[in-house]
């Protein structure tokens, strides 16, 4: 009887202390930050920082927590005070008029009806003494990392980040801040820092521990890595290997890091890995046009084909379905990659390809063999450098003919958008040279292409992004009727100029219409957000196509504007525009444009 009572008992004290020192869900409530000067910018900074504020706008209830993130607050707004170079800061949080850090933290609140947050920033501090040595002599500071400028804590990050940057680039793989002497003298507002480093030993490169991605031979894995044991340590040579080894395809996650110790004689192992990416993978695209009709796309890919990272691709395409242009395109096309061949940044491929082209002004049944290298120079900048066969049979309006050629494709990117799918800053430049040799009948000429983007920021937030497109394109040495016609150029489309009809610009004369041996075209667009989702878009295109290889006052122009929408998802925006003609003629008056991905 004694047992029941007291486990009756206990259960009563837990209902009890249940009941009294638990909080169940409140009311919402009301919360507001204030700067005592009045600085909006500044309110608004620290409203973005605040839990108090996140928890309002989240609609959180529950007292505890809303008393949590208060408590928390303190922390958080000094600290953001700071990296603004406020150092003597005032905050006051009061929770239903009591100030948040006197509330025990275990005291139950059975409900908050108002916090309200004052912040008094104290003086804005300036960098009094600023000293970091020894430094490597190409190391620069930061320009705001100098007396008198605003004493900011991410410039002082930024300028030790720096400094250490600069002793392991020339092998100092361990240096560090030895002594750090950061004094706020408040009655000045003034902030000296004094920084000591420790350069440490000249390190070399030891062993390489790889683990991980059993499928791929270690000897290739090396071979792509290409980290050389004995060097001298340099940490772009780790960048570019993770850099080279996710490039690859094989694998999905590549995790380099530097032992922590160092071994005999100074050497440094580096630990690689490697988690394999699912050896087969295919995938299905799709892009809608109203002229140009439906275009439907996939692939299957081996990531891992021999054993050694290397891609084997099959891909097809079918563009021009249900459009108001001849019959369907079709392209069939398989590539093999193998990364780091002849040496670390060099990858070599093969690529064979069937394709016809049912287009407004030819048909074309071609097919084409190709042997090329493509080298990386840095993330950035990137080449390729091919020998391949050409044969087409094509029917237009000078006849039927048929074209062989070798030719030898040499092509030069460079990309530095911030985003490849959805750029707002940096530019993209690649350009084409082609030179090609007639085989039998067929003429010897030359084709060139270039392609240069620049995409500019502005706004708060960066909230507006111009984007700019220009496209430059000859033919030399060959005629227009000795010239493939899918080698000469035309305008018109979601390619060049949007509004108008798919290849709508060409040349032509009495009855024969044909492509151009030149090419210039313009592009610009204005990309608004309205939300974390939705941009709206202003563009604006225009295309010349010309006969002779350069630009002249014979060839002619036409242009074409619009509207879009922008619906940004994981894997990149879903565009919509709308066009119409601005100048020439076209045989619609509104196209419209479906796709993935900006149009530029």
């Amino acid at each position: 009887m004694k047992d029941q009572f007291r486990k009756h008992l206990a259960r009563i004290y837990l209902i009890l202390f249940a009941v009294l020192f638990s909080a169940g869900p409140g009311a919402a409530f009301e919360a507001s930050l204030r700067v005592e000067s009045g600085e909006l910018e500044m309110e608004s900074a620290l409203a973005n920082t605040s839990l108090v504020m996140a928890a309002k706008r989240d609609g959180v209830t529950n007292p505890q927590e809303i008393l949590a993130a208060a408590r928390a607050d303190y922390g958080r707004l000094v600290g953001a005070l700071s990296e603004q170079g406020y150092f003597g800061p005032t905050v006051s949080i009061l929770v239903d008029g009591r100030e948040a850090g006197n509330i025990p933290a275990m005291l139950a609140l059975s409900q908050v009806l108002r916090i309200e947050v004052v912040v008094a920033t104290g003086p804005a501090f300036e960098f009094g003494a600023t000293e970091i040595a020894p430094l490597v002599s190409t190391t620069a500071l930061p320009t705001g990392f100098r007396t008198g400028a605003a004493a900011k804590t991410p410039v002082i990050s930024e300028a030790a980040r720096v400094s250490l940057a600069g002793w392991r680039a020339i092998g100092h793989a361990v240096a560090q801040i030895d002594q750090q002497d950061i004094i706020a003298d408040h009655r000045q507002a003034r902030l000296d820092v004094r920084l000591r480093i420790k350069p440490g030993p000249r390190v070399r490169f030891g062993a390489l521990n790889i683990s991980g991605a059993p499928s791929v031979r270690e000897s290739r894995i090396r071979e792509i890595a290409a980290i050389p044991s004995g060097a001298v340590f340099d940490p772009t040579v780790l960048e570019r290997a993770a850099a080279r080894l996710r490039t690859a395809g094989a694998f999905s996650s590549v995790t380099l890091r530097e032992a922590e110790t160092l071994g005999q004689d100074d050497t440094m192992d580096v630990n690689l890995s490697l988690v394999e990416a699912t050896p087969r993978r295919f995938g299905f695209g799709a892009a809608l046009q109203s002229a140009e009709g439906l275009t439907l796309s996939g692939f299957w890919m081996h990531r891992n084909l021999l054993g050694g990272a290397e891609r084997f691709r099959i891909e097809g395409e079918v563009s021009g379905l249900g459009g108001e242009t001849n019959g369907p395109d079709y392209q069939l096309r398989a590539g093999l990659t193998r990364p780091s061949t002849f040496n670390r940044d060099t990858d070599l491929f093969f690529i064979a390809e069937l394709e016809q082209l049912d287009e407004p002004y030819y048909l074309s049944r071609q097919a084409s063999a190709e042997v090329g290298v493509s080298r990386y120079f840095s993330e950035t900048l990137s080449a390729e450098a091919a020998l391949s066969y050409r044969f087409s049979d094509v029917e237009d309006s000078l006849g039927t003919q048929q074209f062989s050629h070798l030719a030898l494709p040499l092509a030069l990117t460079r990309d530095r958008r911030d985003d490849p799918l959805n750029p707002a800053s940096g530019t993209y430049l690649h350009t084409e040279i082609m030179p090609f040799f007639g085989l039998g009948d067929s003429a010897s000429g030359g084709r060139g292409y270039l392609d240069a983007r620049v995409y500019r920021s502005v706004g708060a937030e960066d909230g507006i992004v111009f984007a700019g497109r220009l496209q430059f394109g000859s033919v030399v040495g060959a005629s227009i009727a000795d010239t493939p016609p899918d080698l000469l150029f035309f305008s018109g489309g979601s390619g060049t100029v949007r509004g108008h009809s798919y290849q709508s610009l060409a040349l032509q004369s009495g009855a024969v219409k044909t492509g151009g041996r030149s090419f210039l075209g313009f592009a610009g667009e204005a990309r608004v957000r309205m939300s974390e989702t939705i941009t709206a878009v202003a563009f604006y295109d225009t295309g010349y196509i010309g006969a002779n290889s350069l630009i002249d006052s014979e060839g002619s122009w036409h242009s074409g504007a619009g509207l879009g929408l922008r619906y940004q998802t994981g894997i990149g925006p879903i565009r919509l525009d709308v066009a119409t003609p601005v100048t020439g003629s076209s045989a619609n008056s509104v196209q419209i444009y479906i796709g993935i991905g900006q149009a530029f």
